[in-house]
């Protein structure tokens, strides 16, 4: 439980500088300040990732790879030096095991629509969890249907937090894939995604982990995780909307199927015969996305200015200070709690639609997330219809929190 000793409250993380980077944060909402509590569905955006794409278009604006001249040059090396600060940021040995996609959406269909068609068949078995977001779900059950392998769920327990001994006990040699969050979207969960992973390769199966949530809390290593697919969104980390990352080892994606075909994947074309590009352009059909590239690698070098030990405490800090706020309100249960956590909180309020009291924020320049959080089926397990989410990020402040707290006994005064 969070104590307000001087010593707790005085930040390590000099978030007052941090925040000045962040121009969207100085605007007021229906009168108010704004508090941006809504960081899980996307967060704000650096005034260096804005930079980064309004230089490019002002000055570099050209297609890649393909034109013989100074602007395609210059843009072709901003876009693969872009791959290469991704491949260092998160460790990855090679940097064609950096695939671009739209976000992880994307790239879960990628692996699912090209690894999984060309090695996923009957009596084979794909495990995910109770707490995936519909993105993790979806793809595995059209690939089961399609090829009428066994989809396997693992529990929850009552706290939120997966249930690690029922996924042992679904995992057997017929396990073909586990796809797994690392950070629930909906509660903040942190998965044992690394044990996890251990323990899958043990039974001969593939591993990979929806990165999404996580990206903007922790500092990933896929190596150290060794993962076999780790995907993420760059928009979600202070990047750009419209771009994210497929991570794969190299041999596995040497071994896949390309999946959408067009100029770029190609190395050359008859009618007879079309032999495809090398790694990683072979999963790169079409005009990519290079601004989203370029801006991407910018909200990289940002994250990794920054003191990242202190910036995780800080983190903890607004963690621990608005679960014990919140615990104060009569009538508002915490949903997901006493399990290891990101800076996400979500909650209910007895006599509240979450819906109307996401309204009612909102009227006080309060910006959080209502609903099931596109993970229906985990709201079913809990019993529950949908929540009142509160997202931190290292931007945020305790008296944010304030405002939050005074706004929520503010609704209730009105909707009960």
């Amino acid at each position: 439980m969070y104590r307000e000793t001087e010593s707790q409250i005085k930040p390590m993380f000099d978030f007052t500088k941090v925040r000045a980077d962040f121009p969207i944060l100085s605007q007021s909402v229906n009168g108010n300040p704004l508090v941006y509590f809504d960081n899980g569905a996307t967060a704000q955006k650096p005034r260096q990732v804005i930079d980064a794409i309004s230089q490019y278009y002002q000055t570099t604006n050209s297609n890649v790879h393909r034109g013989a001249h100074y602007l395609s040059d210059k843009a072709t090396q901003l876009f693969e030096d872009s791959r290469t600060t991704v491949q260092k940021y998160i460790n990855a040995k090679d940097r064609v095991e950096v695939l671009w996609t739209r976000g992880t959406t994307e790239s879960i269909n990628l692996v699912a629509q090209t690894w999984g068609v060309d090695n996923v068949s009957k009596n084979d078995e794909i495990i995910i969890s109770t707490l995936e977001h519909h993105s993790n779900i979806v793809p595995w059950q059209i690939l089961c249907e399609r090829t009428g392998a066994t989809l396997r769920v693992i529990d929850v327990k009552e706290n939120g937090e997966l249930d690690f001994e029922h996924f042992k006990t679904i995992l057997n040699s017929k396990t073909k894939l586990v796809a797994v969050g690392h950070i629930s979207n909906a509660l903040g969960v942190i998965n044992p995604i690394k044990a996890m992973t251990a323990l899958a390769h043990q039974r001969g199966a593939i591993v990979l982990i929806d990165g999404a949530q996580a990206m903007p809390h922790l500092k990933i290593d896929v190596q150290d995780l060794d993962c076999d697919f780790y995907a993420f969104s760059g928009h979600k980390m202070f990047g750009p909307m419209g771009i994210g990352v497929l991570y794969g080892k190299k041999n596995i994606l040497e071994s896949m199927s390309p999946w959408q075909a067009g100029g770029e994947m190609i190395e050359k074309v008859t009618f007879e015969c079309t032999t495809y590009n090398q790694l990683p352009y072979k999963f790169e059909a079409g005009t990519p996305n290079v601004s989203g590239a370029i801006g991407l690698a910018a909200a990289v070098d940002y994250l990794a200015s920054l003191e990242r030990i202190a910036m995780v405490e800080y983190e903890e800090h607004l963690l621990d200070y608005a679960t014990s706020k919140l615990s104060q309100i009569d009538g508002l249960e915490i949903i997901g709690r006493d399990c290891p956590k990101a800076s996400v909180i979500s909650f209910e309020v007895k006599g509240c639609h979450s819906q109307d009291l996401g309204m009612m924020l909102d009227q006080q320049g309060i910006a959080v997330r209502t609903g099931h959080h596109c993970a229906m089926p985990l709201m079913s397990a809990l019993g529950i219809s949908g929540t009142v989410r509160a997202s931190l990020s290292f931007y945020n402040t305790t008296e944010e929190i304030d405002l939050l707290c005074k706004g929520i006994e503010k609704a209730k005064t009105l909707l009960i």
